[in-house]
């Protein structure tokens, strides 16, 4: 395997914390781009002001781009919604400019997307190519995402876009929410808890990258997520049985949620129902494509 240079916007978070050091134990040399560098291989930019530091950029092979603000950090006001779009295009809008000017482009760019591009699904099973079945937020703002990623192939570089579904970890995501009440004996699913999940162990996310960055075949956009969503209730049961948590099951009433967290209640009410087949069938095999057995590695 060739070692290469990879560049990831975004790789102080969830995700791109966890791919640097799987990249990294495979050998690459890994460049991350943050807005506070503290160390070696930390690069200063600031995509708003349209600033990144030079150094980062030179003798580049791939591009990683998961920056963006977090989905459910905040309550959607207009100005938040605002922040949440900008935050993804403008990074993809500085990327897209030092790669254009570069004498020697990345041969790859991978981008990060989300399946709340599809809407509220309910039972529907979604594909890539499938409409999206409303207008909602955060419809237009994947949308936004995956037209600043289209970008690159007018350069003529490969680019894959991953839509990725609930990412299971222990160190933050909805998994680390589920976790909090089930610690004192509680397990809180969403409204009725029939509400389908689409979710994927972290590993398999990065494990999916690893897989795009190595194969020059792939690109477009693919469903990341597990080949066996699980409804809301289900995924609250398996997380305690993982934990070993003795539990009372209760739901907490869709209205409720709306009248706290307001349209961002769609993130934890939605259901989604999506397709993984598209990458499977390009050959990604999934490591836990099962949320028992995801959730025993994660809470092993």
């Amino acid at each position: 395997m060739q070692k290469k240079t990879i560049l990831i916007a975004g790789g102080t978070g969830l995700i791109g914390s966890r791919l640097a050091e799987m990249l990294s134990n495979q050998g690459h040399t890994v460049r991350l781009l943050t807005r506070s560098p503290k160390g070696s291989g930390e690069f200063f930019w600031n995509p708003a002001a349209n600033e990144i530091e030079n150094a980062a950029l030179q003798d580049l092979d791939v591009v990683v781009n998961l920056a963006g603000a977090s989905i459910a950090d905040k309550r959607w006001t207009p100005a938040r919604k605002k922040e949440l779009v900008e935050s993804r295009e403008q990074s993809a809008a500085v990327l897209f400019r030092e790669m254009e000017r570069m004498p020697r482009r990345p041969k790859a760019y991978l981008s990060a997307s989300a399946i709340g591009y599809y809407g509220n699904s309910r039972e529907l099973w979604m594909l890539e190519d499938t409409a999206p079945v409303d207008q909602s937020f955060m419809m237009e703002c994947c949308q936004k995402w995956e037209s600043a990623a289209d970008q690159m192939t007018t350069l003529g570089i490969r680019t894959v876009k991953f839509r990725i579904g609930v990412v299971m970890a222990k160190e933050g995501g909805a998994l680390a929410e589920i976790v909090k009440p089930l610690r004192f004996g509680l397990g809180a699913y969403f409204g009725n808890g029939q509400a389908w999940w689409s979710w994927v162990h972290r590993d398999d996310v990065c494990r999916a990258f690893l897989w795009a960055i190595d194969n020059q075949s792939v690109e477009g956009v693919f469903n990341l997520v597990s080949p066996t969503p699980a409804r809301g209730k289900d995924l609250v049961k398996a997380t305690a049985k993982a934990m070993h948590q003795l539990a009372v099951f209760l739901p907490a009433p869709a209205f409720i949620l709306r009248l706290i967290l307001g349209e961002m209640s769609a993130v934890i009410l939605n259901s989604n129902r999506i397709s993984s087949e598209k990458l499977t069938q390009a050959g990604f095999e999934f490591q836990w494509p099962e949320i028992n057995t995801a959730l025993r590695d994660i809470f092993a």
